[in-house]
């Protein structure tokens, strides 16, 4: 039984701007998005693929840099099989889209119509249909579509677009009953940054491989892309394999009636130098927060570090609103308001009132995130 492997990958977004990192990281990170790239064909080459499709947004917008498109196209080059790019949304084909001007090698296909085609691989026995996002939206172009089948020659496609979201989305929507009823053995697809895993409508199968690597803490944890196996008798496997350098990270940590800084050294994994981390404070405390302080002591631990405080102030603190000081007469107004109160909302809001109002009066900073100190 002959098998026909595809690497798929998807939503690479390169060339993001990243704009919560500080400049010098954020241009580091640009650089480690290219060196993906690189990755990305040692893996085709590893695994002899047969097949490469990249389903959309390889690029974050129109604004590439030169080197992008250098080390993209020599990234393509060294695939040693044929890649098939669908563009998307972000990296729409146009006459001015940085698609215009990269110098492709003759291995890739680049499907520039909003509207599906086929291109043969008789050596492959495959048939690969796509389409292009043509601006930065498109609509529903797998509607009334249905693949030529010929006898022995697998039907695939290459698509961005979203599956099962509304029927008016702006992004290619998609059913899983069009799914099935397209002729297509596997359909790779883009768009979501969150992995599917292998679907079935029907007789295809379908999935898109999220981002390969996160950009932000909406797309936390590992990041892959997949290793697609189709065999003659119909059956589809799914591998994944992760090639990212930083993943973004958020841990919770509850600091009632313990040292903040030591429960979330506690807390952390061994491994966190490479990665961004959010971590957020939780539980009650009797002062507020040194944010400043904590982030000087924890920041060489990871490449980039937000502190979130959602820390509650414990019922000791509004003992000392009866005292004769600045802080009582504070705490005494705040007091009367948090009694009167009329549901637990509106308490945690004069809590975190009272946090941020002793911290003004400690001369201490009360910050969601500290970028560099």
């Amino acid at each position: 039984m002959s098998e026909l492997k595809i690497l798929h990958a998807a939503d690479l977004h390169l060339d993001s701007p990243f704009e919560a990192l500080p400049a010098g990281k954020a241009a580091l990170r640009r650089s480690e998005q290219r060196e993906l790239l690189g990755r990305l064909a040692e893996l085709s080459r590893s695994e002899k693929v047969g097949l490469v499709l990249l389903s959309g947004d390889l690029l974050d917008s129109d604004n590439s840099y030169y080197e992008t498109g250098e080390e993209l196209s020599r990234c393509l080059a060294g695939m040693a099989a044929p890649v098939f790019i669908s563009p998307g949304n972000h990296d729409y084909y146009s006459p001015r889209s940085p698609w215009k001007r990269f110098k492709l090698p003759g291995n890739v296909c680049l499907f520039t119509e909003n509207r599906i085609r086929g291109v043969t691989l008789s050596s492959l026995s495959v048939r690969v249909y796509g389409a292009a996002f043509t601006e930065k939206r498109s609509g529903p172009l797998l509607h009334g579509f249905k693949a030529e089948r010929t006898p022995g020659v697998k039907n695939i496609l290459v698509l961005h677009g979203e599956v099962g979201g509304r029927a008016d989305s702006p992004y290619n929507p998609i059913t899983e009953e069009e799914l099935s009823e397209s002729g297509i053995d596997y359909a790779a697809l883009g768009h979501i940054h969150k992995a599917s895993g292998l679907r079935r409508a029907g007789p295809t199968w379908y999935s898109w491989p999220g981002c390969p690597e996160g950009r932000g803490f909406d797309e936390t944890g590992e990041k892959t892309v997949s290793l697609i196996t189709l065999t003659d008798d119909g059956g589809c496997a799914l591998e994944t394999r992760c090639l990212a350098q930083r993943r973004y990270e958020e841990l919770t940590v509850d600091v009632t009636g313990a040292d903040p800084l030591l429960a979330v050294h506690t807390m952390l994994p061994d491994e966190t130098v490479r990665d961004v981390y959010r971590v957020t404070l939780t539980g009650e405390v009797d002062e507020s927060l040194d944010l400043s302080r904590m982030y000087q002591n924890l920041y060489e631990l990871f490449f980039e570090l937000q502190l979130r405080d959602e820390t509650r102030a414990r019922r000791s603190v509004w003992e000392r609103a009866g005292d004769d000081t600045l802080r009582g007469l504070f705490l005494k107004k705040l007091k009367a308001k948090y009694d009167a109160a009329p549901d637990e909302d509106t308490k945690r809001g004069i809590e975190q009132a009272a946090r941020w109002g002793l911290a003004a009066l400690d001369n201490r900073e009360e910050a969601k995130r500290h970028d560099n100190p």
